[in-house]
């Protein structure tokens, strides 16, 4: 993966985690909603089984789950790593304009 890809696909990551979870939080009226679904969304990106395989075949699942975690590139997990601190970063945003006295909704 080149510099540049690497460079756009950071900031959109970043981007996108944090609008999706800035909606996310103010129509939920929670705070940590999308930093709590984003790792579950990326182990249905990577893990390439259907989910009901988790609750019929278990230890197969989590088996294949772990060899396909351990396969991700170090880009991809820089990558995946800036959409969760675009998650955490709507969080505070919310979670600092609540203090501050503004109601979403």
């Amino acid at each position: 993966m080149s510099i540049p890809v690497l460079l756009i696909s950071i900031l959109l990551f970043f981007v996108l985690a944090f609008g999706i979870g800035f909606l996310a939080n103010m129509l939920f009226r929670t705070t940590w909603f999308m930093v709590v679904i984003y790792p579950i969304i990326i182990v249905m990106i990577v893990d390439k089984i259907n989910t009901m395989k988790y609750f019929t075949q278990t230890s197969n699942a989590f088996s294949i789950l772990k060899t396909n975690l351990l396969a991700v590139g170090m880009g991809d997990v820089i990558i995946l790593s800036s959409g969760l601190i675009g998650a955490i970063m709507s969080g505070v945003v919310i979670l600092s304009l609540r203090k501050n006295g503004y109601q979403m909704f």
